[in-house]
């Protein structure tokens, strides 16, 4: 039955377009602008070796079963739940699933967009060359002036949303696959420009040794479960987008080597960021463990400003970020729009509009909680900390869980292997990472993140 299911969405051309673009979901905001600060602050090159191995356990076993899942069903995740859980013979309500993941996706939009939009304004700054000579104060002052004026925000956050749903209104074919195939080879040319340029300054070799040398007297149950946490949402597990993009993936694609080139391709844009932006950092003696999420938008442009060619060095810099936001925000619109045509019947570019609409209008929740509501609390948080809290540390960790047990234990042999296509023993290492130790790595994050397990 499954052999015959066809996406009326529309299929990618070749494997690597697929790669493509679920390396450009998964490479977004978090791999260049969180993991380099995730990494200062717990300890360099002990914090890398336990985010490699957490990335081989925990992250591709769910990805390969995010994928099957997505391209069995051949239905945005929602529907696709509901069709393999038929097939399987389970309840219904799996669909769940499908609706916890698209929905966590979509309020992870509403307050992403907002961080893209700070890219957005800092590619006019570098152009400006107002960080031309900045001092630590003079940088802060630029970001708080930018994120406590809501006029301001609103416009960067409504540019980045129309630029996104302009691409995701277009199908895949003539929008998802044009973007990713000029977006992602662009942003790491640029990446390895920057790279290439950090290898010239004195400070290289330190950083080199800060990434890939251990210290192990730095690793502590906390550097564990937040490496399995980055490996985890580094990824883009759990929130509909792969299961999506996986829906369009042919028959005849590998999905345990299409889910190996992602997984290389995510975690070297991650350490590529990092080399290209530590080398810079210590060159100009400054820490990057005092940065925190500031680190990319407060510390950095300190040194943009005092180097030679710092302003075009920025506007690269700061261009990649914002293409890596891109690609990702397209794969999170992207599982709400394929449901709302699947369920409604409306064109392509009615549901992207109407999608993107409701996602722009929860947004100024956010965008208004960094200024003119900072003091106004939901259960002792911001809106934009509420968004993330409940979308990022609680609906993808119980949705990306949820995602390995079906895969792993509620779907037949028969079905998982077949799309998988291993080998005996590939696939029994499969079975065995998908039913125990993802779900384990999941549940340690769960308990970390709720009740605060281990400290």
């Amino acid at each position: 039955m499954a052999a015959n299911r066809t996406s009326i969405h529309g299929q990618w051309s070749s494997r690597w377009i697929f790669v493509l673009a679920a390396t450009g979901s998964a490479v977004g905001l978090g791999n260049i602008w969180r993991f380099p600060y995730i990494t200062a602050e717990h300890g360099g090159g002990a914090f890398v070796l336990i985010y490699l191995v957490c990335i081989i356990l925990v992250g591709l076993p769910i990805m390969m079963s995010e994928i099957m899942l997505g391209r069995r069903g051949r239905r945005s995740p929602i529907h696709a739940m509901e069709v393999l859980a038929e097939e399987e013979g389970r309840s219904r309500h799996w669909r769940l699933v499908g609706v916890l993941g698209v929905f966590a996706g979509f309020f992870i939009l509403t307050f992403y967009s907002i961080v893209a939009g700070w890219t957005l304004a800092y590619i006019l700054r570098t152009v400006s060359g107002v960080f031309n000579g900045a001092s630590a104060q003079e940088t802060q002052d630029i970001f708080n002036a930018l994120v406590s004026d809501p006029e301001r925000l609103l416009a960067w956050h409504t540019i980045f949303m129309i630029m996104t749903v302009s691409v995701v209104s277009r199908g895949v074919k003539q929008g998802l696959e044009q973007a990713v195939r000029y977006l992602m080879p662009a942003l790491f040319v640029l990446l390895l420009f920057l790279v290439g340029y950090s290898a010239t300054t004195s400070g290289f070799s330190e950083a080199v040794s800060y990434l890939f040398k251990p210290d192990f007297s730095q690793i502590g149950p906390s550097t564990v479960l937040v490496a399995l946490g980055q490996a985890f949402f580094s990824l883009s597990l759990g929130m509909g987008a792969i299961m999506t993009y996986g829906s369009y993936l042919s028959e005849r694609a590998s999905i345990p080597g299409t889910t190996a080139y992602i997984g290389v391709m995510d975690t070297g844009v991650a350490l590529l960021a990092g080399l290209a932006i530590f080398p810079i950092m210590f060159s100009f003696g400054l820490q990057p463990e005092e940065g925190g999420p500031g680190l990319i938008f407060m510390i950095l442009p300190i040194a943009f400003g005092q180097m030679s060619y710092g302003s075009i060095l920025a506007f690269i810099f700061f261009t990649l970020l914002m293409f890596a936001a891109w690609t990702s925000a397209l794969s999170i619109l992207e599982p709400i729009t394929a449901w709302l045509v699947e369920k409604t019947g409306y064109t392509r570019m009615k549901a992207a509009i109407c999608s993107g609409f409701v996602a722009w209008l929860l947004g100024l929740g956010s965008l208004l909680s960094l200024n003119l509501w900072s003091e106004v609390k939901l259960f002792g948080m911001t809106f934009f900390s509420l968004m993330e809290h409940l979308s990022v540390n609680i609906m993808l960790p119980v949705g990306g869980l949820l995602i390995s047990v079906f895969a792993a234990w509620c779907m037949s042999r028969s079905s998982s292997f077949a799309e998988l296509k291993l080998s005996n023993n590939a696939y029994l290492a499969w079975k065995v990472a998908a039913m125990f130790i993802a779900p384990a790595g999941v549940i340690l994050i769960l308990l970390q993140e709720v009740f605060g397990f281990l400290g």
